[in-house]
C-alpha cells in the first residue's frame, strides 16, 4: 500500500479535507460559506452531539424521539437531528458503555445513562457546558422558531404540489388555477 494512504491523519489528509477557511494553499474555496453549498455549515462539531444526547439521557432516560425533539426544542427550531443521525448516535453511546437500553412502550428503546456516561460527561464539562450555552443561545435568536402548524402546513402544501406535477404536464388553465391559488394564499397570509 503506497504509504500515503496508510493514515488518514497525515498532514495530506487534513490539507485536503479541512473546511473551514484556512486554505494552506493560498487557493480559492469552493464553495461560498463554511458549510455545503455556501450553506451555515454543521450545526455540531466532531463529537459533539455524542455529548448533547448523553446529557439529555443524564437529566432523564429517554427514547430516540424524545431526544430528537428535545433539541429541536432547545435550538428554538433552528437544528433537528435526523433519526439517521441520533440512533446510530445512541448505538455508540451503548457500545461505549455509556447507556444501557430497555424496552420501552412497543418498538421503542428507553436509553439511561451509566456510571462510565456520567463519568465521561464530568470528564468533558467545559466542553458541555460550551455547547449548551450555545443551543440557549440559537434558541433566543430563533425565538421558538415557527410553530409546528404552521411547519405542517408548509411542509402540505409543498408536497400537495410536488405530487400534482409528477403525474404530468399540466394546461394553461391549470398553471393558472395552481399559480391563483397560491397568490390567493399569499394575500390571505399578509393580512393575518
Amino acid at each position: 500500500m503506497h504509504p500515503r494512504f496508510q493514515d488518514p491523519r497525515q498532514d495530506w489528509y487534513f490539507a485536503r479535507h479541512q473546511h473551514d477557511d484556512d486554505r494552506p494553499f493560498g487557493g480559492p474555496t469552493r464553495h461560498r460559506g463554511p458549510g455545503r453549498h455556501g450553506g451555515p455549515g454543521r450545526f455540531f462539531g466532531h463529537g459533539d452531539l455524542r455529548l448533547v444526547v448523553l446529557n439529555l439521557i443524564a437529566e432523564k432516560p429517554c427514547y430516540g424521539y424524545e431526544i430528537i425533539k428535545a433539541i429541536e426544542e432547545r435550538v428554538g427550531g433552528a437544528y433537528s437531528p435526523s433519526p439517521g443521525t441520533i440512533y446510530p448516535t445512541l448505538t455508540m453511546l451503548q457500545d461505549l458503555g455509556h447507556v444501557t437500553v430497555s424496552d420501552g412502550d412497543g418498538a421503542k428503546k428507553l436509553h439511561t445513562i451509566t456510571a462510565e456516561g456520567r463519568a465521561y460527561l464530568d470528564a468533558h464539562r467545559p466542553t458541555l457546558d460550551a455547547l449548551m450555552e450555545r443551543m440557549d443561545e440559537s434558541g433566543r435568536r430563533h425565538g421558538g422558531g415557527p410553530a409546528p402548524q404552521i411547519v405542517r402546513a408548509m411542509e402540505n402544501l409543498k408536497l400537495a404540489l410536488r405530487l400534482r406535477l409528477s403525474r404530468g404536464p399540466l394546461d394553461e388553465e391549470q398553471i393558472n388555477a395552481v399559480a391563483a391559488a397560491i397568490d390567493m394564499a399569499a394575500t390571505t397570509l399578509e393580512q393575518v
